[in-house]
């Protein structure tokens, strides 16, 4: 099925045979259940259908519908979808036909859908990713003003108290001017007010279902904080869909890119292919490492949103981020250095190899 705001264009593609036939829909729950219900008398039972669509902007309303119809159905990712490099039309039939012939020959590469409560806090998330970035272009826009005319901030870091009394401090002449400027620091405020009030929205949540135990468990590793286990905990949701490290990296686009033939290996920037808010925490949070690992106040004692959880492993002693434990070895062996060998002239070395 492609689906677009106001309608569906549905491609049906019935057993042992190539050609598809299609039809327009209304994009709403009676007409998808008038569909389907002419399909499954078809077919003899709803366990025989299967249908997909392409994740997009309508979510997952669709598939929730069909999965409380007890039909099967796959949201796949539209990034991986296998296209022809020479295919230049692009129409709601032929996107639907194409769907159906490739979720047969099992081509597609499903997502993995979220629960509400998963997706509500997940969009709570990116509301304050969303906040952060508005906040970010009001103190551009309040610097760059300063900036054209002639008042241009000297001190090593912006945006402490220092710069900020330093913007307060500053009087002009002209009216407008100084009009001007009260509404960029207006606005500024109003931003920082919102990305505060949304904060405390969003750090009970740490400790609530459905993410408290990832959370938990993402907190035990240093750069972590709760907004930031929170921000990948809803993002990635199901960590267990990656069956090695690999897999994860290439998720979030922090592998690059490659375009490699023959003896000739060519490799460029990161393909930033996942999700952006993914993909800041995880470089904000490595960030961290610069220093040698060490067990802090509240990584020792453990509180009310940062308990002293152990990473669910068998076989691993438990205590949380404390010496021993699987989170204490993934926390110190990034800073370890491996030994170095020693020079092929030196007795005891096993000479060149």
């Amino acid at each position: 099925m492609d689906t677009s705001k106001n309608t569906i264009m549905a491609a049906v593609l019935w057993p042992g045979e190539e050609s598809r036939v299609t039809e327009r829909i209304i994009n709403d729950e009676p007409s998808v259940r008038r569909l389907l219900g002419r399909l499954t008398g078809k077919t003899g039972g709803r366990e025989c259908l299967r249908c997909c669509y392409e994740a997009g902007p309508g979510g997952y309303d669709l598939y929730r519908l069909l999965d409380s119809m007890g039909i099967a159905c796959d949201v796949v990712a539209p990034s991986l979808i296998p296209k022809g490099s020479g295919d230049r039309v692009k129409t709601d039939k032929r996107d639907s036909r194409r769907l159906a012939r490739l979720h047969r020959a099992g081509e597609l590469t499903p997502v993995r859908v979220p629960s509400r409560d998963e997706e509500a806090v997940r969009d709570l998330a990116r509301a304050r990713t969303a906040l952060l970035e508005d906040r970010k272009t009001a103190q551009k826009r309040l610097t760059a003003i300063l900036m054209r005319h002639g008042r241009t901030w000297r001190g090593p870091t912006y945006w402490t108290r220092a710069h900020r009394d330093w913007i307060a401090a500053q009087k002009f002449a002209e009216p407008a001017l100084a009009t001007a400027v009260g509404y960029y620091r207006a606005a500024l405020a109003t931003r920082e007010a919102e990305m505060a009030a949304i904060e405390a929205e969003l750090l009970p949540w740490v400790s609530r279902e459905p993410l408290v135990g990832p959370a938990a468990r993402l907190m035990c590793y240093r750069g972590i904080a709760e907004l930031t286990a929170l921000t990948l905990a809803a993002e990635v949701v199901d960590w267990r869909r990656f069956p090695a490290a690999r897999a994860f990296m290439g998720f979030t686009g922090l592998c690059p890119a490659e375009a490699s033939s023959g003896d000739t290996a060519r490799r460029g920037h990161i393909t930033k292919a996942g999700p952006q808010p993914v993909r800041t925490a995880l470089v904000e949070s490595a960030l961290a490492y610069r220093h040698p690992a060490a067990i802090g106040a509240c990584c020792a004692g453990g509180s009310a949103t940062r308990p002293r959880t152990p990473w669910p492993a068998p076989g691993r002693p438990s205590g949380g981020c404390t010496p021993g434990t699987f989170t204490w070895s993934a926390t110190a062996r990034p800073r370890r250095r491996p030994s170095p060998r020693p020079p092929a002239s030196s007795p005891g070395s096993p000479g060149p190899r």
